[in-house]
């Protein structure tokens, strides 16, 4: 996997087990984390609140991880991000987790780009520029 997105984090005491590993949980947070760097790599907000009060987000309809090797505490993991598959109204974001040379997981997040209007149930809607201009599908 060529990533489109790479950044970093530790693994801190407050994510781990008794046993000093990563609880399975956390892996969620840091696939969500990565991907609002990602989005802020890019100028954008993955919660964009609009002049008309109206907000543009992104709320998951699916998430997976596989777990290959335990993450540890005080681990700098690489967390390597690309868009699998941009659709009219989603996006498929996998995000690979990696210490040195190897890979402990894997993980893949569907989202949905939805308005969000006070008072009105949520609306799934196309993705707007600028979103559409600078999120690209992985080559």
């Amino acid at each position: 996997m060529r990533p489109q997105f790479v950044t970093t984090r530790r693994v801190e005491f407050v994510d781990t087990d008794l046993a000093g590993i990563m609880h399975f949980s956390n892996y969620y947070r840091y696939m969500e984390q990565a991907e609002h760097e990602y989005f802020r790599s890019l100028g954008l907000d993955i919660h964009q609140v609009n002049e008309d009060g109206s907000i543009v987000s992104w709320p998951r309809v699916k998430a997976s991880c596989t777990f290959e090797a335990p993450a540890r505490c005080n681990d700098l993991l690489e967390l390597r991000l690309l868009i699998e598959r941009k659709g009219v109204k989603s996006l498929t974001i996998v995000v690979e987790f990696w210490k040195d040379e190897q890979r402990l997981a894997h993980g893949k997040l569907k989202t949905v780009c939805c308005r969000f209007r006070h008072g009105e149930p949520m609306q799934s809607i196309e993705i707007p520029p600028p979103y559409s201009d600078l999120i690209a599908e992985a080559s």
